[in-house]
């Protein structure tokens, strides 16, 4: 899959787990009903949490990428993302690999909840979570740079935004002490299942390789689905960037922005928010 599109795969899952939105359809057609609800609200999040949160999935979904040193996200916070994708992917054992696998959520989340647990305690903002907003800078420059928002002769713009990210994550964060490692466990989950529905798959249980029995290479399913290298690919959606990927993440990618703006437009305090930002009262 490719990296915009897991990037708004991220983001629409954090929108879909924290929101519930009641869409009116009454009168559209005779045989729709009244309202239609968008989102299963298993999280009970405020606004900001559904926008930070939907900031730091859109990142956590392009992380497992970080196991090749030429990958997109690579550069997109230079030098600071090669060191990382260099580093990840001679730890990780090359691409599609730990980063792709159970071990690698794992991981992932581990770093992410040690990260969460750095609070400082400040006068104007309250508890403030440095870890998350330095962790954020380095997701938001991923997202960045995938969804093509920057572009490549504005090299120093990833920095600018960020930071800028950043900053708003380490003040604004929720104050649930769970949702920043959810958040990014959510995307590194989302993009592994994104490459299973691609031809390529994954091995989900690296290090370890199950080898597919040749008494069922001939069946015609099982041979699609359990590659002979130990992947698994349920391929609904092709070669990475096909059609049926694109038919997908278009109303995928709509869904995570409809679910952010709705977010902005139920913030009860962004008058505040904003005079914070600007040095307002």
């Amino acid at each position: 899959m490719m990296g915009a599109h897991h990037a708004a795969c991220g983001a629409a899952a954090w929108v879909a787990a924290t929101t519930r939105i009641e869409v009116p359809v009454a009168g559209w057609l005779p045989v729709l009903p009244e309202s239609v609800t968008l989102g299963l609200g298993l999280l009970d999040v405020s606004p900001v949490g559904v926008i930070t949160g939907a900031l730091v999935t859109a990142g956590a979904a392009l992380l497992p990428d970080a196991d090749h040193h030429s990958a997109t996200i690579a550069h997109s916070l230079p030098p600071l993302s090669n060191l990382f994708c260099a580093g990840v992917g001679a730890i990780s054992g090359g691409h599609r690999r730990g980063t792709h696998s159970l071990l690698g959520v794992a991981a992932f989340v581990a770093v992410a909840f040690i990260a969460g647990l750095w609070t400082v305690e400040t006068a104007d903002f309250g508890t403030v979570y440095p870890g998350a907003g330095l962790l954020t800078v380095l997701l938001v420059s991923f997202a960045a740079k995938a969804l093509k928002i920057i572009p490549d002769r504005m090299r120093k713009s990833p920095w600018a935004v960020g930071l800028t990210a950043g900053a708003f994550i380490t003040a604004f964060a929720p104050e649930e002490q769970f949702w920043f490692p959810l958040a990014v466990g959510i995307g590194v989950v989302v993009h592994i299942l994104g490459d299973m529905l691609t031809t390529g798959g994954c091995n989900p249980v690296y290090p370890f390789r199950l080898r597919r029995p040749r008494s069922l290479a001939k069946m015609p399913v099982v041979a699609q689905v359990w590659r002979p290298n130990g992947n698994i690919a349920v391929p609904v959606l092709g070669n990475a960037g096909s059609l049926r990927e694109w038919c997908l993440l278009v109303p995928v990618s709509l869904y995570a922005l409809g679910g952010i703006g709705w977010a902005v437009l139920k913030m009860d305090n962004g008058a505040a928010v904003v005079a914070r930002l600007t040095g307002g009262g």
